[in-house]
């Protein structure tokens, strides 16, 4: 961990210390393009040339059978199973309790507009493989796209090497109500999705985290394939914010907590006091030894980052400077300092909120933007997985109310048949209306 006091820095080194690390774009770029054009051109015989190569399984088909669904009971514990239901009850209370009306507005002059929403009608769900099989993910996303109503929700998930699906994900989907799931992953199966194979349908709108080349394929097909994508959800990314008061042990769990997922996860601490990071740092060193993935957050943790300010309103300053994925703010009384936040994909609040309980079963979900992208796009709900169609309702009333107004606009903008649209009503309109 590399500790640096932030006033040490000028404005263009400040920014250079936050910068993410990631692939050169060019070459990220070519390498998730040929794959994508790869399985545009040659469909299924693609994908299984691709899991044989990055996945090193030899598939006969594509899709999880439902022998293999049931199977995968006999492989998952009662409390695994128990987590598992207590995840998705929690997840689909917090997501009911997001739900919207529909919207109406009547000007009581003869003009209504009526907002109604509806589900989106095929999702893509993608969970990654890598090194953990992230069942909770498989709820994060199935739970609020069911709630949503979507009608068609399809999973993909890369298989192991022996074309296997961890029994856990089956299991958990099964639970969630989804039936149909692909054992394929990668920048592939987003442009499976997206553009549709022998086997897999193509699909409205697609989720799910991934590393930079599932991310990098989720925005490259959102551009080229007229689908649409949740977020760009790469690398998980950490930043806590502590004082004298945290305890080192807890700080220094919650970042290797999040260092474990990948080589390239971003975990940064921000204090006032130096004589924190260090104590931070000593207790990263001891707990790291025990991790069962210690080569993968030695790794993150050897590029882990503290910086050192000059007070609590500077720790948040440069928060929203880096716009986390996930902050921790370890601090008496945080409550106190959330309009202090402008930038955050997700805010565990006080020294109990773990941030892994949020990558469980808070209720919240753990789908969030990364790479910067807080400072627009927020985590994952049920209100990703329905879209708003707008009605309007105009009588005569209501167009002699504004169709004046209306044809003056498009006189402005010299749109002539926007003009004559309105005016060859207005011409019509019976002299009396009541």
């Amino acid at each position: 961990m590399k500790i640096q006091y932030w006033n040490a820095l000028s404005a263009a080194q400040k920014k250079q210390f936050l910068q993410r690390n990631t692939m050169e774009n060019n070459t990220l770029n070519a390498q998730v393009l040929e794959i994508i054009e790869s399985v545009k051109q040659k469909g299924d015989e693609a994908l299984f040339q691709y899991t044989q190569k990055f996945d090193k399984a030899s598939l006969m088909q594509l899709a999880v059978t439902e022998q293999e669904l049931s199977e995968a009971y006999n492989q998952v514990d009662e409390a695994s199973l128990a987590a598992i239901r207590c995840s998705i009850e929690r997840i689909t209370a917090y997501n009911r309790s997001l739900l919207p009306e529909n919207g109406f507005f009547d000007s009581q002059d003869g003009i209504i507009c009526e907002r109604q929403i509806r589900p989106i009608n095929a999702v893509g769900l993608y969970i990654p493989g890598g090194t953990a099989p992230l069942v909770s993910t498989v709820m994060m996303l199935s739970v609020p796209a069911s709630i949503a109503g979507c009608e068609q929700r399809i999973l993909c998930t890369p298989p192991r090497p022996d074309g296997s699906i961890e029994p856990s994900i089956l299991v958990a989907a099964t639970e969630c109500g989804i039936q149909t799931i692909y054992k394929i992953g990668g920048a592939q199966a987003i442009a499976a999705m997206s553009y549709g194979t022998q086997t897999i349908p193509a699909v409205d709108k697609i989720f799910g985290p991934g590393n930079q080349w599932v991310t990098k394929a989720k925005q490259l097909c959102a551009q080229n394939a007229g689908i649409s994508i949740d977020m760009p959800a790469g690398p998980s990314e950490l930043l806590i914010i502590a004082d004298d008061t945290a305890n080192p042990d807890f700080v220094a769990a919650d970042l290797l907590s999040q260092a474990e997922h990948d080589v390239c996860a971003q975990v940064i601490l921000v204090t006032p006091d130096e004589s924190v990071a260090e104590k931070v740092k000593e207790c990263l060193y001891q707990q790291l030894k025990a991790l069962s993935r210690y080569q993968i957050a030695a790794k993150s943790i050897e590029n882990s980052k503290a910086i050192i300010v000059g007070s609590a309103n500077e720790a948040f300053e440069v928060s929203n400077l880096y716009a986390p994925e996930h902050l921790s703010i370890q601090l008496p009384q945080p409550e106190q300092y959330g309009s202090n936040v402008k930038n955050a994909g997700t805010v565990f609040m006080g020294e109990w909120a773990a941030e892994a309980l949020g990558d469980y079963n808070t209720g919240s979900n753990h789908v969030l933007p990364t790479a910067g992208f807080t400072r627009s796009l927020s985590g994952l709900s049920v209100l990703d997985f329905m879209k708003w169609v707008s009605f309007q309702y105009v009588s005569q009333e209501g167009l002699l109310a504004i169709g004046k107004h209306a044809a003056q606009l498009a006189r402005l903008e010299a749109l002539s048949a926007h003009e004559n649209a309105v005016n060859i009503r207005l011409q019509k309109v019976k002299p009396c209306v009541n």
